[in-house]
């Protein structure tokens, strides 16, 4: 313990320390602490007083030291109290918890005058308070009247043990037994209470306490349990039945009521036993369950048993109460029994029925007014526990009494309701005299005339019943029998068959009075034979069999003649003797042979007999059945057209008999399994359906179908139709300059139509086709006399009008010889000649195919072994750029004629290349005009070699009314077209341009020529040539145009001195900034210069492939225009941007806007070369300016000139970032400025 500053010291150790003492004053306690008990969250002090203390006090808390400090750091509720100079050492414990039920120990340390000093040990005994008790009891499910049930009640974590009381309703539960646990902690400890109850019904609803105590509690604490007990209801008793008779009909409302039970009674309502209510209402209130009930009475339920049963969930049976009722009740019917139809004389015999009733009932009788008193009355038990009553009655009529109303009346004493039954007698007697209308027998009739028979009958009671006999035998469908005034008629209508040929027809009237009278009449009926029938053994027949068929024709009046046919073709067979037949008739017969064919099977044969008499006959027909093996039918086609990918239907109309025919299908001679083809499908009339059609399945198919007698085959083809795909034959096609090309793409698709290809260049420009032809799945695309431009990507397109066109790509590559480019700016690079600068010298050839590069200097093949010499070629499209490096430049070992050729297997191609010092520009070439109006010129011209510095360009121009010429400096410095503004209308002016850089200014350009133009009149008018001017005026206009004059010239001189001061301090600037010597200088101000390696690449004017500039212009991944030169003098790096930037434009095509007609064109010099020695023209490396991380000179020009309106700069083959980068270096004054070596001279 870090904390304590002192320790205890046992008592066999007090000699030793006698021994060190000094002056001796032993401690001792005054008071020492004794066991405390205390409640929980009470103060508790230990006493503790130390008399002559001089040894640390503190106190131990069950052999822990707690430290001397009387605050005790670490126990917030414990803290020493007391006065310390009386030696008081209280130890006070705040809010007592269990942690401090424990021993405690107050110690004094020893000093040099005391030993140790401990205290008795004092017991801390915390009583905690009980928590709140619980009950170990179910109440989910409810007690039970009269069972007993074990109650416990837990009291926990109580110290010491609580004392447990159960109440029952406020009574004290004796027999209770206790046992203690341990509690949640330590020297808690928990109280179990458990005693058995006998549940009551008068418990439901009361509580059961708990209530807990020990010495921590001023009050016990109390926990409650509502117990539900369950309990049978109260017998059952039925309201609203006064008496036991009740009569039928009358709407019965009872009520049961039951009181009591826990639950509320169940009640429900029988009848003789069978349920009629289930429906009850609890009032908790009253205590009570009551169900309605109504009840409509009928018969039936005389006698019945009302019961009504109530019963809960601890009912030991049902509690019931029961009441009979008597049903007074009418019969349900009064019914009369017997016939009240008789003959006249005889006698009436009825009875008259009463259905059960209750009581029973009296009956009475009447015939009209007359009461009937002959009667025999019986009674028996009914239905309901009622009486039937019947009563039999005995009258002999007369004709007089017929139509008299016969009434029973039955009446009931105890429901005082009389019932009446009432019917019509009916007194019979026979008809008196009866007749027919008809033809006369003697009249022949034809069969199928529709004939009238009509019988009349008069007299009788009731009238007659007419009814129509044949030969003796009912007739049923003659029309309805009708009445008239004095009797009844019923007519027969016969369409005549052969059947009524003489046969007798007779009418019988009777009636209900049993006696019939007959009329009789016969028919004459001619008719055609009744019935027609052709036999032949046996029928089935095979093909090409010859069989005989016998046609029998039944009876006909007069005699028939027979006829046979088949099809259209009719036959008359061999007729016999006619004989006599039924109906007073004759029959006759014929036999007919026939030879047999697969076309008569299913055909009829048909047999007539025919009455001339008549005018008619009678047929049959006998259908052939003829077996012959499979046949296909004339229609059947040959040939199948399906869409790919569609469902093709290969028809199969075959015919064979017997039906049951089998067919194998053969595609390509191999057989065609279901198993193995998913997407086919055999039809019921063994037709093939193919799913998802491909053109695979394209081809003959042959089927072969058998039945029993034989087989059949025959071949369809299926023509699958499916779109185009093309490809090309050769790709790429090569062809060399001037042959002729062929480009050749093949398209799969069916059908192969006429004009399915078409060719369609894929480059920007219009292009003239070549010949297009079709040769069956080929297109064919001829150009003759290929020229470079016709190099690219034709695009070849089939359509054959069945799927979308497709298309394919063929690329046409010409090849031809190298060419150089040569123009001047191609044949010249300038550099330094100290050892100190690199230069590249460019060659540019075009070629197809690879062009290969050889170099030569001054005629000797050049090493690149040696490594100030290095070579690389460079490859876009069908451009090959090869560059030497020479490092190092030497004037006397470098500045030479470097030769360059490039040569593929077409030819060869060759360039000198002059590498000289650096040097003022050439001349200017082929300086024009391009527009001209009434007040500017605008004027193009093409820079020639920049002497290997930044060049820029100034225009002199002289008018015939100048003193002298006049210059403007074209800006941008390097552009090559230029407006000179404030130009007079109709003026001729001579203009000239010449090339001015660092070292000096060249000669005017081709050979100091002037170009003479003259300006366009104002608004279009032009003054005319020659007009006279009054010598006035002329004075006058003299005076203005010297003063105007001399204005200018002034304002001109201030110009120049402005300018050359200006000048002058660019120059200083840009001196120190370019100079060698100052390198210092230059690293602390952050600038960077570099000498310029220069290269040769310029464009010329001449004519290329637009193909190929726009590859050149677009398409070329490398910066080609730089003019970053480094020099290897030093260990750092030192740069020199020259002064002169070369950037040309294309030659003229088609879509420039430059204003070059045919004449301008043809003003161009043949050779644009300035100097009897071939000129060498600046160019740029391929290498890509930006991978120098080196800045770029500050900007020179930051100014506009607004007369520059019509200025816009030349299209440059290498880009368009050149001149941003070199027109702003400063320029140098004069030549003793430039760094030495830059003051080269030509070798």
């Amino acid at each position: 313990m870090g904390f304590l500053s002192a320790w205890i010291v046992s008592l066999s150790a007090l000699p030793f320390l006698c021994c060190f003492s000094g002056a001796w004053a032993q401690q001792a306690f005054r008071t020492e602490p004794r066991n405390l008990t205390v409640r929980m969250g009470a103060t508790a002090v230990l006493r503790c007083e130390v008399l002559r203390a001089s040894g640390t006090v503190q106190w131990a808390k069950d052999g822990l030291l707690l430290g001397p400090q009387r605050s005790l750091p670490g126990f917030p509720r414990y803290s020493m109290i007391g006065n310390p100079a009386r030696g008081q050492y209280h130890l006070q414990i705040e809010k007592a918890q269990l942690d401090d039920d424990t021993l405690y120990e107050c110690q004094a340390g020893p000093s040099e005058s005391s030993d140790a000093i401990v205290s008795n040990t004092a017991w801390v005994n915390v009583l905690i308070p009980p928590s709140k008790p619980y009950f170990v009891v179910d109440m989910a499910t409810p007690w039970v009247a009269g069972k007993n049930y074990a109650v416990i009640c837990i009291t926990p974590d109580a110290k010491p043990e609580a004392e447990v009381t159960l109440y029952k309703d406020g009574v004290k539960l004796t027999g209770v037994e206790f046992f203690t646990t341990s509690g949640s902690k330590d020297k808690l400890q928990n109280t179990h209470t458990e005693v058995t109850v006998t549940a009551l019904s008068s418990d439901n609803g009361r509580q059961l306490a708990c209530h807990a105590k020990n010495p921590a509690l001023f009050q016990p604490v109390e926990t409650t349990l509502t117990m539900n007990v369950y309990f049978p209801p109260q017998s059952p008793v039925i309201l609203g039945l006064e008496g036991d008779e009740v009569k039928a009909e009358r709407m019965l409302v009872l009520e049961c009521v039951s009181y009591g039970g826990n639950p509320l009674a169940t009640l429900h309502w029988t009848k003789n036993g069978e349920i009629l209510s289930m429906t009850w209402e609890e009032d908790v209130v009253a205590q009570k369950s009551s169900s309605i009930l109504k009840l409509k009475i009928t018969p039936a339920d005389n006698q019945a048993e009302l019961c009504c049963e109530s019963v809960n969930l601890v009912s030991l049976s049902p509690l019931s109460v029961s009441r009979k009722i008597t049903v007074l009740f009418e019969p349900a019917e009064v019914t009369l029994l017997g016939s009240l139809t008789v003959i006249e004389g005889q006698e009436l015999r009825v009875s008259c029925y009463a259905a059960s009733s209750n009581p029973p009932v009296h009956i009475h009788w009447w015939l009209g007014y007359k009461e009937l008193n002959d009667t025999v009355v019986t009674m028996e038990e009914g239905e309901n526990g009622g009486m039937t009553t019947i009563s039999n009655m005995t009258h002999q009529v007369s004709r007089e009494e017929d139509g008299l109303k016969l009434t029973c009346e039955a009446f009931n004493k105890g429901t005082h309701f009389s019932k009446m039954q009432t019917a019509i007698l009916s007194v019979y007697y026979p008809p008196q005299k009866i007749w027919i209308e008809a033809p006369p027998e003697d009249v022949p009739l034809h069969s199928g005339t529709k004939v009238r028979l009509i019988c009349f009958s008069t007299g009788g009671n009731p009238t007659g019943t007419l009814k129509w006999f044949k030969n003796g035998k009912t007739v049923s469908d003659a029309l309805k029998q009708t009445s008239f005034d004095i009797g009844v008629a019923r007519e027969l209508v016969l369409v005549l068959t052969a059947s009524d040929n003489m046969a007798t027809y007779r009418c019988d009237a009777t009636n209900e009075a049993k006696k019939t009278i007959s009329a009789y009449t016969k028919l004459m009926v001619f008719f055609t034979a009744q019935s027609m029938k052709i036999t032949t053994e046996p029928e089935v027949f095979h093909q090409g069999e010859t069989i005989n068929l016998d046609c029998q024709a039944g009876t006909s009046n007069p005699k028939s003649n027979i006829s046979w046919s088949l099809g259209t073709s009719r036959f008359q067979g061999v007729e016999q003797m006619p004989i006599k037949a039924s109906f007073g008739g004759v029959s006759v017969h014929s036999s007919l042979s026939l030879n047999l064919t697969s076309q008569h099977h299913k055909q009829k044969v048909i047999c007539q007999a025919y009455s001339p008499v008549l005018a008619e006959g009678a047929n049959t027909y006998f259908q052939l059945n003829v077996l012959y093996p499979p046949e296909f039918s004339p229609d059947q086609p040959t040939e199948v057209q399906v869409l790919e990918d569609d469902m093709a239907t290969i028809p199969l109309l075959v015919s064979a008999n017997p039906e049951e025919v089998s067919c194998i299908w053969h595609h390509h001679r191999e057989k065609l399994v279901k198993e193995n083809l998913p997407n086919y499908l055999w039809l019921d009339d063994y037709s093939l359906e193919i799913r998802n059609v491909t053109r695979r399945d394209a081809g003959i198919y042959t089927v072969k179908c058998a039945n029993d007698e034989g087989e059949g085959q025959t071949a369809i083809k299926l023509d699958v139709l499916y779109g185009p795909s093309v490809k090309a034959e050769k790709d790429p096609v090569l062809v060399n300059l001037g042959e002729t090309a062929d480009l050749i793409c093949v398209a799969e698709a069916n059908p192969i139509i006429s004009d399915m290809f078409s060719w369609k260049w894929q480059g920007e420009e219009e292009m003239e086709m070549g010949e297009e032809t079709q040769l069956h799945e080929s297109g064919l695309l001829t150009i003759h006399d290929v020229t470079r431009a016709h190099a690219g990507t034709y695009q070849c397109t089939a359509n054959n009008g069945i799927a979308l066109p497709a298309s394919a790509n063929v690329q046409l590559v010409v090849q031809f010889k190298p060419e150089l480019q040569k123009g001047p700016q191609w044949r010249k690079v300038a550099s330094r000649g100290d050892g100190t600068a690199t230069a590249e010298v460019v060659c540019r050839a075009e070629g197809i195919p690879r062009v290969e590069f050889c170099w030569e200097k001054n005629g000797v093949r050049m090493d690149f072994a040696n490594p100030r010499y290095e070579e690389w070629t460079v490859r876009e499209g069908s451009f090959h750029t090869s560059t030497v490096r020479v490092i190092n430049v030497s004037a006397t070992l470098d500045y030479a004629v470097f030769s360059c050729t490039a040569r593929n297997f077409l030819g060869e191609d060759k360039l000198d290349i002059q590498l000289v010092s650096t040097n003022h520009p050439d001349p200017p070439s082929s300086f024009r005009q391009v527009t001209v109006a009434h007040d500017s010129v605008t004027l193009e011209w093409i820079p020639g070699f920049n002497g290997g510095l930044q060049q820029r360009f100034r225009i002199r121009y002289l008018w015939d009314q100048s003193v002298s010429y006049l210059y403007v400096d074209v800006f941008p410095p390097s552009a090559s077209t230029f407006t000179v503004t404030g130009l007079q209308p109709v003026t001729t002016y001579n203009f000239s341009v010449n090339a001015l850089n660092e070292i000096g200014e060249s000669d005017y350009a081709d050979n100091n020529a002037v170009l003479t133009l003259t300006t366009k009149g104002q608004f279009g008018v032009t003054p005319p040539e020659e007009e006279e001017v009054p010598s006035g005026l002329q004075a006058y206009l003299i005076v203005v145009f010297t003063v105007v004059v001399g204005v200018l010239l002034l304002l001109n001189s201030l110009g120049v001195f402005f300018g050359l001061r200006w000048k002058k301090r660019q120059g200083q600037r840009g001196g120190s900034e370019g100079s060698v010597l100052d390198e210092k200088k230059k690293e602390e101000d952050g600038s960077s210069q570099s000498t310029v390696g220069n290269s040769n690449k310029y464009e010329s004017r001449e004519k290329i492939n637009t193909g190929a500039q726009r590859t050149l212009l677009i398409d070329s991944g490398s910066e080609t225009d730089s003019h970053v030169y480094e020099s290897y003098a030093a260990e750092h790096y030192h740069y020199y941007y020259p002064a002169g930037d070369y950037k040309p434009p294309l030659s003229p095509h088609p879509e420039e806007t430059r204003g070059l007609g045919a004449q301008d064109v043809n003003r161009l010099p043949a050779d644009s070369q300035s100097h009897f020695y071939e000129d060498v023209r600046d160019g740029g490396p391929y290498q890509d300016l930006q991978a120098f991380a080196r800045p770029l000179p500050p900007v020179l020009f930051d100014h506009k000139v607004p007369e520059q309106k019509n200025w816009r700069p030349p299209a440059y083959p290498q880009g368009t970032e050149r001149g941003g980068r070199f027109m702003d270096v400063p320029q140098l004054q004069r030549v003793s400025d430039l760094p030495f070596e830059l003051r080269g001279e030509l070798v």
